[in-house]
């Protein structure tokens, strides 16, 4: 059994924000997968697929940003799963828009969600898709930016990155995350 995460924060103000890039590419996933995310619980949303006898739940916290971890150890104890079987996508502003970082292991580099992550679950051990989402450039505090909504002229990056990280998130329904990692990095 896998799990796949996206951060983000609920609510529509929120909604296409840098910040929720993780929501935007678990729901593109669940589109093309077919995966109705209906299930509420774990103060998330989810839904699962059936995948070659295997099942794969999608989860989007809805706890906030900072509490992530609230929401994604309770259902990954629910459902027995281990950390190897855990992939979190989140926004990195390390990285331009249009590039992304797949990861086995590490520090939060900053990012409130994965501290809550790595807090909850006790270790830095799990699989990660680092989304970038680039820097403030103009003097833009990062909050202000990591809550605001991407430019018209990144779209066409951004469409490629959430293509991307779908195609990696299937390509990990079948090949152990290092093979994932060595083809999407």
């Amino acid at each position: 059994m896998k799990l796949i995460v996206g951060l983000g924060n609920p609510g529509s103000q929120y909604e296409k924000t840098r910040h929720n890039i993780g929501f935007v590419i678990v729901d593109a996933l669940a589109e093309r997968l077919g995966v109705p995310l209906n299930q509420s619980k774990f103060k998330g949303v989810f839904g699962t697929y059936h995948y070659k006898g295997e099942k794969i739940v999608l989860l989007k916290p809805l706890t906030y940003m900072n509490l992530s971890g609230e929401s994604i150890v309770p259902l990954m104890d629910y459902f027995d799963i281990d950390e190897e079987n855990l992939l979190v996508i989140y926004d990195d502003l390390d990285l331009p828009v249009g590039k992304i970082r797949l990861r086995q292991k590490g520090s939060a580099g900053g990012h409130n969600g994965i501290k809550s992550t790595i807090a909850h679950l006790g270790t830095q051990n799990f699989n990660r898709i680092r989304v970038g989402i680039d820097r403030p450039t103009n003097g833009m505090s990062v909050p202000d930016y990591v809550l605001g909504k991407f430019h018209k002229e990144d779209q066409a990056e951004l469409d490629k990155v959430i293509s991307d990280s779908v195609d990696a998130c299937e390509t990990w329904f079948d090949k152990p995350f290092l093979e994932v990692m060595n083809k999407f990095n």
